[in-house]
């Protein structure tokens, strides 16, 4: 009988209680700032260093790079630079090991494809998904000189 009074008051007391569930196509998500969404591009910024490709754990990263087309200036330049969505884990870790942060997170999320090809993005998608970057890209709470006192 005890048992049954305290399932009655669980349940009368989750029947008040205010309702957490969001109308989530009609109510956008807000995400919290540190929230690792899909990478945003930036092929200006790119040395064609290949970190981030070797680093990729899920190897979904294909970057090359071609001499660049001014014979004053040295290095490369981005040719392609593509990413498999289909096994992106979305680690962060491609961002992090960016010298010149030319690949950074954004807030984006929603990949949802009725095709296995269309989570193949390729530099211009990429580059296009510029809206919700992340402000603080690869500050994780680390002082921004030398740690010593």
């Amino acid at each position: 009988m005890n048992g049954l009074v305290q399932g009655l008051g669980v349940t009368l007391k989750s029947m008040v209680s205010k309702k957490v569930t969001t109308s989530y196509p009609d109510e956008p998500i807000v995400m919290p700032d540190r929230f690792r969404g899909i990478q945003h591009f930036i092929p200006d910024l790119c040395i064609v260093c290949n970190q981030c490709a070797r680093i990729c754990p899920t190897d979904c990263i294909t970057l090359t790079g071609k001499p660049n087309p001014d014979p004053a200036k040295k290095g490369k330049v981005i040719d392609t630079f593509d990413i498999n969505f289909e096994i992106c884990i979305l680690c962060d870790l491609c961002t992090e090991v960016c010298p010149t942060e030319a690949i950074v997170m954004t807030n984006h999320f929603e990949l949802s494809a009725y095709s296995r090809d269309d989570l193949f993005k390729d530099v211009q998608w990429l580059t296009d998904n510029d809206t919700l970057v992340r402000q603080d890209n690869n500050n994780i709470g680390a002082p921004a000189k030398g740690g010593a006192k």
